[in-house]
């Protein structure tokens, strides 16, 4: 049996002590639908949340959440180009500060992305055509391209065509471990068919794929994607699964569990990810976990600071392979369509290659519409 020493008590010990010095002024992506107790589809066109914004998110992201509202007079925007078709986008520019340990810092400016979203309502609250497409850097890319049906009791759907798949915390930061562990993103579309489920406090989904993250099957194997939640006007709760058949080295297994509670002010998230996946040959399999608690208080309106902290075992049958992941970001929002992140994060490791020790500075201005 190999002796393992590991800081999982030690980061358990941190998450606990952060909660008790938070909890007395407790607000919180996926914080703002724990924060208002409403379902991702309430402000998304997209029931499992991400992308394209509904009148109701719209009007919310105009006049909730900003600290101060411009009045434009008879001139509001709706995201509604005319009674069937709306659009909108997101677009956002970093100046980051890199340093890796043991190497020269690098500052730079880069654009993170530019997004445009279109859907089409052909039949309203029935049938909607939906397009993500990622504009920019570098070529267009489409992220998300469906068709959706409503059943007439609006309590099931089919979705078919390039999508995201439901597993987890639609987290903002994709390169959180616990959205890339299990590879599943909103970097990683894939090609397939959802159905789904939504009724009072419950939502499920199931989603069938090609499991080639959009691109074109090689063989017979699928990859599946369920999840299931809960959702209360103060918390909720969900888990996933997930399961890809579609390499040749053998099937991939992720299972996930996830969690959020509004305290006063603050809104807590956590997540927890297993996957066990086949290595080179398909002789033997490597299980992997990966974790995160995150707090998002809401100081007042239009001020937000979020304080994550995330843990990484790449492999349960080594020891001292633990990674850490700590990120303190103050988001304000002064006006509509208009939002300044000022970041901070650290990259850790119990081992010493330089490569694993990283911090990172960053100004982000992200605008939408």
């Amino acid at each position: 049996m190999i002796r393992r020493h590991r800081p999982g008590a030690a980061m358990i010990a941190l998450c606990c002590s952060l909660m008790i010095l938070c909890m007395s002024r407790a607000h919180a992506e996926p914080y703002l639908a724990v924060q208002q107790g409403l379902k991702c589809m309430q402000c998304h066109v997209n029931p499992t949340g991400g992308g394209e914004r509904t009148l109701f998110g719209e009007i919310f992201s105009q006049n909730t959440l900003p600290a101060t509202h411009l009045d434009t007079g008879n001139n509001v925007w709706t995201g509604a180009l005319n009674s069937f078709i709306n659009m909108g986008g997101n677009l956002r520019a970093d100046a980051q500060w890199n340093r890796i340990r043991n190497q020269p810092s690098l500052a730079q400016f880069s654009l993170e992305q530019t997004r445009i979203y279109l859907s089409a309502a052909v039949i309203p609250d029935r049938l909607t055509f939906y397009v993500d497409e990622l504009l920019a850097p570098g070529g267009a890319a489409n992220r998300e391209a469906w068709a959706q049906l409503w059943f007439d009791d609006k309590t099931w759907y089919v979705k078919a065509g390039q999508l995201y798949l439901p597993f987890g915390l639609r987290l903002q930061d994709q390169q959180a471990f616990t959205r890339q562990i299990a590879g599943i993103n909103m970097d990683t579309p894939d090609q397939g068919m959802e159905v789904g489920f939504e009724h009072g406090a419950w939502d499920a989904q199931l989603a069938i794929s090609n499991g080639t993250v959009g691109g074109a099957a090689s063989n017979n194997g699928k990859d599946f994607t369920a999840q299931l939640a809960h959702v209360q006007s103060r918390w909720r709760i969900g888990a996933g699964i997930n399961i890809n058949s579609s390499s040749d080295v053998g099937q991939t297994r992720a299972a996930n569990v996830f969690a959020g509670v509004r305290t006063g002010a603050v809104v807590w998230l956590t997540e927890l990810d297993q996957v066990s996946a086949p290595v080179a040959g398909g002789a033997s399999r490597i299980t992997q976990t990966a974790g995160l608690v995150e707090a998002d208080w809401l100081i007042r309106r239009g001020n937000n600071l979020k304080v994550t902290i995330e843990w990484y075992d790449p492999s349960q049958t080594q020891s001292h392979d633990m990674r850490q992941r700590m990120s303190v970001v103050y988001e304000l929002t002064p006006i509509q369509f208009l939002q300044l992140r000022l970041g901070y994060r650290q990259l850790g490791a119990d081992q010493s290659l330089d490569a694993l020790h990283q911090q990172q500075v960053f100004l982000q201005l992200h605008a939408f519409f």
